[in-house]
């Protein structure tokens, strides 16, 4: 069906309607640009959602990326971060595809829409025009015609009157009326053919109008309105398959996210509790039964260190026994546990002494170990930059014009100097390392000596810590293990200096040993479970407590492995 031929007299409801079409088009323009928007917001939330959830660096949240269960929490976010790439790639293709596409077309259409009513227009008003000139011919031919009538009867009416007495005067009158019906005759025979022509040249316009010019007019506008609905239907399609073509790419985002999850281990996670947070340390043994039914002899307390010394002397060697925690005096147990969680803190912040002596042993290992690796990485990097210069250097030297072989020589010197001071490193922790797993004897001259290579590169003064220098108690200065044996560090060197004073110091106190410790390192002291002791120098804050059991015999013991009483009575030793 066409426009031209049924819609011939319906010109402005057909402007009418092709303008809501094109108003049509721009609200569906305008609905996909609100929806690109909408997927540029989801993105971004999306990608500020992932972002807010990610491991912050040098943080607690990046040690926990050791469980598979974060690790698939990570690699969701991951998933989630390109799935929002995805959403972004849908509002471009909008706005390239369909939007930019939507617009040009519209403009074009509402050019193409103003040409063809402006011509239909014209025509309409030529055909207008047409049939004015012809109303006016066909009123001067009715007019003319009239006036000839009269023209007529009033020449007849002249020439029949015979009661007229003048005869020149009637031939005169009669003359006159005659050609003045003649003229008028004539001009209504000129209006007659006049009108003849103007009809048929209207019917021959309004034929060319009616079946010719405005059916093609009409055609042209047809055409145009079909094009759009056409555009429409086009966009709405491209709507659906943006969308659709993203859908691959969104479903291995969700099949990541799928596959993360399953490769959660709940046995992997539990043990790597266990990697986290193992002590080294043996569980505690049975608590021996202490008489108190009997009341202490007083006087007898140089015997009973002679008896708990001789006790321990007997005693096999082996595993020095740990301290038995539920059963701390009372306020002790809530220090010793805080000190514990400040250390298992510091094992995760990776704070605390260089050579991590604060930590259990099996978390000593592992941190010097990864030290120890890290260090190796650097120098292989360091490595990898010489063989490069070097490499360079030998092309500046075949070939000057390419540069100078001379402007690489700082650079090597520095890549050197780098791996040396690396290598220094790696030597002062691999010693620790061995210490830690046992497999070097430990020396307290040769650990100051390994310990202070570093600092002497630097300029730097050797500090020697005595709480890093110290044997670890199990309250917070954990002791390390060597062969499945209880292995201790040796007090630092200022300890032997007061070992060789004349004068003893004096008597401030008594302690009683509650865990054998075996003293294997110089400064150290070897004593029995229930041995009773004198104390000399209280701890000062490193975990040791300097004891005598005799004018020959002193040195240093855990802090946490016995308890201190700080008053002496003459001749004997008072409990408080």
């Amino acid at each position: 069906m066409s426009w031209g031929t049924e819609l011939w007299d319906q010109f402005d409801n057909l402007e009418k309607h092709t303008h809501w079409g094109i108003e049509f088009v721009e609200r569906y323009t305008k609905f996909v640009k609100e929806r690109s928007e909408i997927e540029v917001n989801y993105a971004k939330q999306i990608r500020n959602l992932s972002k807010k959830y990610q491991p912050k660096k040098n943080s607690k949240e990046e040690e926990e990326n050791k469980y598979s269960s974060c690790r698939a929490f990570l690699t969701t976010l991951n998933e989630l971060n390109d799935y929002a790439g995805q959403h972004e790639v849908i509002a471009e293709n909008l706005t390239s595809q369909i939007i930019s596409e939507l617009t040009r077309f519209v403009q074009d259409l509402k050019a193409e829409r103003k040409s063809h009513f402006h011509d239909g227009r014209k025509a309409q008003q030529h055909i207008e025009n047409s049939w004015k000139q012809l109303e006016m011919s066909k009123r001067r031919f009715e007019r003319d015609c009239k006036e000839a009538d009269r023209a007529q009867q009033y020449f007849e009416k002249m020439d029949a009157d015979i009661n007229v007495t003048k005869a020149d005067v009637e031939k005169r009158s009669s003359l006159k009326a005659r050609q003045q019906a003649q003229l008028r005759h004539q001009m209504a025979e000129d209006s007659k053919n006049e009108y003849t022509s103007c009809l048929q040249k209207f019917n021959q316009e309004q034929n060319e109008h009616y079946y010719t010019l405005i059916p093609h007019i009409f055609q042209k506008i047809q055409d145009m309105e079909e094009r759009r609905i056409e555009k429409v239907g086009e966009s709405m399609k491209m709507f659906a398959e943006i969308d659709r073509q993203v859908l691959p790419i969104v479903g291995k985002c969700l099949d990541g996210m799928t596959k993360s999850a399953e490769s959660v281990e709940p046995k992997l996670d539990s043990n790597q509790v266990i990697e986290s947070y193992k002590s080294g340390f043996e569980p505690p043994g049975d608590v021996e039964f202490e008489d108190y039914s009997q009341p202490m002899k007083r006087t007898a307390s140089e015997n009973s260190l002679s008896n708990s010394r001789g006790e321990g002397k007997d005693k096999p060697s082996g595993k020095s026994k740990p301290k038995l925690w539920p059963f701390i005096k009372k306020n002790k147990l809530s220090l010793k546990l805080s000190t514990l969680t400040a250390q298992v803190q510091s094992v995760i912040e990776g704070s605390g002494p260089e050579d991590c002596s604060h930590l259990p042993p099996e978390q000593r290992r592992k941190k010097l170990q990864a030290k120890v690796d890290d260090l190796n990485k650097e120098i292989q990097k360091e490595v990898d930059q010489r063989e490069a210069l070097t490499k360079m250097k030998d092309v500046y030297l075949k070939n000057p014009q390419m540069g100078d072989p001379n402007s690489v020589d700082p650079r090597l010197s520095e890549i050197s100097h780098n791996i040396e001071r690396l290598k220094l490193e790696v030597q002062k922790f691999d010693a620790w390392l061995a210490e830690v797993e046992g497999r070097l004897p430990l020396r307290n001259d040769q650990s100051k000596r390994q310990s202070g290579l570093y600092d002497t590169q630097n300029n730097a003064p050797v500090n020697n810590n005595c709480a890093q220098d110290r044997e670890s108690s199990p309250d917070g200065s954990y002791t390390e293990e060597q062969n499945s044996e209880t292995q201790i560090k040796a007090p630092s060197t200022e300890f032997d200096d007061e070992f060789d004073e004349e004068d003893p110091l004096p008597i401030i106190g008594t302690c009683k040993v509650l865990y054998p410790f075996e003293g294997q390192n110089e400064g150290t002291m070897s004593v029995a479970e229930g041995e009773m002791l004198y104390v000399i120098e209280e701890d000062k804050g490193d975990g040791w407590t300097r004891v005598r059991r005799s004018e020959e015999e002193e040195g240093y013991v855990p802090t946490s492995y016995v308890e201190v009483f700080l008053e002496i009575t003459k001749g004997a030793m008072t409990y408080i």
